[in-house]
């Protein structure tokens, strides 16, 4: 695979035109499609941040960006020296004062539940001492949306999402998600992983649906952030519709790019605009009112939120956040499916009847017969196969118990 897609230029690659599809493609490629053994996992922890004694209060940004003193985001504090935290995680915040842990890849799952419980444990303790809390679902149950981050690419992401209506708000304001994050695996692998990814998620998405209340009042869906994803912007955030996923995600993932509007686009310092309805590849095709260049196209894919995103590696994002440390649970759950072809290959026969049902997924969570049906199979094999993580046996066993424990919840 060629280290410089078709067509760019030598100078910076962000400002070279994009006057070829086939160049954009190329460029796709090599950003979202890294492949080789699979090895690594990681994960992003997402929640919301309340006052400890006034919870329905909305934060007030220099109080978060005091709490997290060195380790705030520049987006926060613009003289910040965005320090990682202790274990190497990096701290963000999202419009409505969320505030996310990010990662360091880890080679073994336990490797990763030994950095992120310490990163959280210093986050919790941050927080504590300046009178914060985390949250424990994966919508604020108690606050309407309120953006309190105002940069530029906030404003322009809310006046875009502004225009139908009320839901972009409560995506960027008021959820909290948990992403997994898989290495993509060798050419021969990709096509089942990328696949298994898409076919899991329905029954996954149900097992720990964990934000049944937002805003102040109980919504009646199982998971509440994700019926703010499936009722945002389809063309961006929605599955794909073919079940099974394609078995190229390569080719399949570029046509959804390039068949996707722009969210926005940049205009010159601090500028903006929102370009209606045109595709990216129409705006290639057109080049009017100029021609696209890479950095519209970097911040093109940064705007497209589907369950399953290619970034190089494979970001599994239809998770609610979970409470306290048991974001470990569907972290184990994935990296058990996905350490062997032949576990993986079960799992998909587990959920094959279940592929489509994203919508009764997020709803009814573990009250959809199908669904529940699957999650018993899968559980089953997830524990089966927990001794393929690597994980200490008093901590598979937690897991396990979790797991048991979730599947004999109802509503």
């Amino acid at each position: 695979m060629s280290n410089t897609p078709p067509g760019l230029a030598a100078v910076s690659p962000t400002e070279s035109a994009i006057i070829d599809p086939a160049a954009a493609a190329g460029y796709i490629t090599r950003i979202c499609f890294k492949t080789g053994p699979p090895r690594r996992i990681g994960v992003e922890l997402e929640w919301t941040v309340h006052y400890q004694h006034q919870p329905a209060r909305h934060l007030d940004p220099d109080d978060l960006a005091g709490a997290l003193g060195d380790h705030a985001p520049r987006t926060l504090r613009p003289t910040s020296p965005h320090a990682p935290l202790p274990h190497g995680g990096l701290v963000t915040v999202e419009p409505g004062g969320q505030v996310e842990i990010s990662t360091q890849p880890a080679e073994s799952l336990t490797a990763l539940h030994l950095a992120a419980s310490a990163d959280v444990d210093a986050l919790t303790d941050r927080l504590s001492r300046a009178g914060l809390r985390l949250g424990r679902t994966g919508c604020d149950p108690i606050r309407p949306p309120k953006q309190i981050l105002h940069d530029r690419r906030y404003a322009a992401m809310a006046a875009a999402f502004a225009r139908q209506g009320t839901v972009g708000a409560d995506m960027m304001c008021g959820t909290a998600g948990l992403q997994v994050c898989l290495d993509a695996g060798s050419e021969r692998q990709l096509g089942l992983r990328w696949s298994a990814a898409h076919l899991l998620g329905p029954v996954l998405l149900a097992l720990f649906a964990n934000s049944p209340a937002r805003a102040g009042r109980r919504t009646g869906w199982a998971s509440s952030r994700m019926a703010t994803w499936l009722n945002l912007d389809p063309v961006r955030t929605a599955a794909p519709v073919r079940v099974p996923p394609s078995p190229n995600p390569v080719d399949e993932w570029t046509r959804r790019v390039l068949d996707t509007p722009p969210l926005f686009v940049t205009e010159g310092p601090g500028g903006w605009r929102l370009p209606g309805s045109t595709s990216f590849g129409e705006w290639i095709a057109t080049g009017t009112p100029r021609p696209p260049t890479y950095a519209d196209l970097d911040l093109h894919l940064s705007t497209i939120f589907p369950p399953v995103r290619p970034r190089g590696y494979l970001e599994l994002r239809y998770l609610d956040s979970q409470p306290g440390g048991e974001w470990i649970v569907p972290a184990a759950v994935l990296a058990a499916l996905f350490a062997r072809d032949d576990t993986l290959r079960a799992a998909t026969s587990c959920v094959a009847d279940t592929a489509d049902r994203w919508l009764p997924a997020a709803r009814d969570g573990l009250a959809d017969q199908a669904i529940a049906t699957a999650a018993g199979s899968l559980v089953e094999l997830a524990c089966e196969r927990l001794t393929d993580t690597g994980l200490a046996t008093e901590t598979a066993g937690a897991v396990t118990r979790a797991l048991h424990r979730r599947l004999h919840q109802r509503p």
